[in-house]
């Protein structure tokens, strides 16, 4: 997408360019189910409807809209357009597998780290208060790193959670 960028419109300046291409690949973006055609008829048929209305972003294209370079150069950008949304959307589940992967390889990292400090002053207290309120004899959390204090309140709060619910 980015060489055919270099060689459509010759005549535009590099802004006029650059805001002619973003409007076009957001174009293709939300009009996807239509063809390369489709999305051109609808781009031509908005700018000549606004240049008459003297109310186009585009105020340039009004001596180029009509030329077969300039249809070409949007015909080929388009179509290009498209490649590169089908081929993001073939990529999709890679990417989303990908993304499931780092996120467990953080969790995972997080808990090797976790496994080698010691515990918090606030996880400490923590389990004190809980045993407190459930009457559990306190292990002693001296040798306990944090994941493993961490693993035995979320196993107080497991079995006791039925003191939560609201029976039916």
């Amino acid at each position: 997408m980015y060489q055919i960028k270099n060689r459509i419109y010759p005549a535009f300046d590099k802004t006029q360019k650059s805001g002619v291409c973003n409007y076009l690949r957001a174009l293709v973006k939300q009009n996807q189910e239509l063809s390369v055609e489709g999305i051109l008829d609808k781009f031509l048929d908005d700018e000549r409807y606004y240049l008459e209305i003297n109310a186009s972003r585009f105020p340039f294209l009004a001596e180029f809209i009509d030329e077969t370079d300039f249809l070409k150069d949007t015909r080929d950008y388009i179509y290009e357009c498209k490649k590169y949304y089908e081929y993001k959307e073939k990529q999709r589940p890679i990417i989303e597998a990908q993304k499931e992967f780092e996120k467990k390889k953080r969790k995972f990292l997080q808990e090797v780290k976790m496994s080698k400090e010691s515990p918090t002053k606030k996880q400490l207290y923590y389990y004190d208060k809980l045993c407190k309120r459930y009457s559990i004899d306190k292990k002693d959390v001296e040798e306990l790193s944090k994941l493993d204090l961490r693993n035995e309140i979320e196993r107080i709060l497991n079995e006791h959670s039925d003191d939560y619910k609201i029976n039916d």
